[in-house]
């Protein structure tokens, strides 16, 4: 089920539907997943994984001319009490369990980094405070390596906040115990100059759920690949995400989530406004139903909201079934320009045109904000969708 509407002139909307033991989705990666970078070839931007992606502004994270360099990264993890905070080798068993790098980037990333920093909740512990890591660049090429951990029904909500300027390839790992309930928000809110490139992994227990809120505003390039399997029946999954693409910035998310186990939920929802010439923004949905995951049920949603001439959206939901015996799956994207009945509406009000095109952005995006459930996040969100839209007028 998918659809597609008022789409400008310069963007793209496309879905599609596959049901076939044999058949593969075509924006999962085209080489098999490996820790070694050797084993995926430097890409061109003919790669189905990269056809979206300006190569020449990833700043060699691509093809190994990024070297790490002092002026990289800082991060600084402040927890309740009870959470256990570590720095880790590449030993630790942890590492790499939640999923293995996709791309050559996220090989790279994995190959690179030295320390890893984890972060253990321990079994059936409720942490009251949310557990906040910064994550602040200082100009140079980092490679990093993060760990959430949440021992079986344990309780935890988890603040990454990513600024300043540099160069930062990662992968990330979320490790949900059983019955445990994982909210991660992670806010890209870097400088007009930083490359962000990173993997998301997560391996959801039985019983247990995990709600993401990706949120980005910031940088020059962003591309985040969130992606969700199950290690066993009753796992739920919310993967929200919000992001307002300005000009000349290229923000990149390609989700997948592997319906691996029975009886497990998914569903996805990201929403993007996009201003100013040669704004680029790319959002991939790729579903896979095993046919061992039986009792299935999943959905996945992209909105586009075009503000100026000269953006462009690509947008592409893909949901791919291996079993007939699902609770129910679907798909819809959308990309459009403002409403001139929802303006006039305003405006017929006494309500100023720029005043209402604010009103109209605002509820555009409050019912994605309202599910982070932080205060004083959400009124930062509120504020910097504010300023963008200050700064277009």
């Amino acid at each position: 089920m998918a659809e597609a509407q008022n789409i400008p002139a310069g963007s793209t909307t496309a879905g599609s539907i596959a049901v076939a033991a044999e058949s593969t989705v075509a924006t999962r990666m085209s080489a098999p997943p490996s820790y070694d970078v050797a084993d995926f070839p430097v890409p061109h931007g003919r790669e189905e994984e990269w056809r979206f992606t300006p190569l020449e502004r990833l700043r060699g994270l691509h093809d190994g001319s990024a070297v790490a360099q002092d002026g990289g990264v800082t991060v600084e993890v402040t927890a309740p009490e009870g959470v256990i905070v570590e720095t880790v080798g590449r030993d630790d068993a942890r590492v790499g369990k939640a999923g293995i790098p996709v791309d050559r980037v996220a090989a790279q990333a994995y190959s690179s980094f030295e320390k890893a920093s984890v972060v253990s909740v321990p079994k059936e512990a409720t942490v009251s405070e949310p557990i906040r890591i910064a994550v602040h660049g200082e100009g140079g090429v980092s490679y990093g390596h993060q760990i959430i951990e949440l021992g079986a029904f344990a309780e935890a909500v988890v603040v990454i906040d990513h600024t300043g300027d540099g160069v930062l390839a990662a992968n990330v790992e979320y490790l949900i115990g059983d019955g445990a309930k994982l909210t991660v928000v992670s806010v890209q809110d870097w400088d007009d100059k930083a490359v962000h490139v990173a993997q998301h992994n997560t391996l959801v227990g039985r019983d247990a759920s995990f709600k993401s809120i990706v949120v980005t505003f910031g940088g020059d390039l962003v591309r985040l690949q969130p992606r969700v399997r199950y290690a066993g029946p009753g796992g739920e999954a919310e993967l929200f995400g919000l992001y307002f693409t300005d000009r000349g910035q290229h923000q990149e998310h390609r989700l997948f989530v592997d319906h691996n186990a029975p009886h497990c939920k998914s569903n996805a929802a990201y929403k993007g406004a996009l201003q100013g010439t040669d704004a680029h923004a790319v959002w991939i949905g790729d579903v896979l139903i095993r046919a061992s995951a039986e009792g299935t049920d999943t959905y996945e949603m992209n909105r586009n909201l075009v503000l100026t001439d000269g953006a462009r959206v690509d947008s592409v939901p893909n949901l791919e079934i291996e079993t007939g015996e699902i609770a129910g799956a679907g798909h819809a994207s959308a990309t459009g320009r403002f409403d001139d009945e929802q303006l006039f509406y305003l405006m017929a009000r006494g309500i100023p045109e720029t005043e209402a095109r604010r009103l109209v952005v605002r509820g555009f995006f409050a019912e994605l904000v309202q599910k982070i459930g932080l205060p004083d996040v959400e009124e930062r969100l509120m504020a910097s969708i504010e300023a963008e839209l200050e700064a277009s007028v």
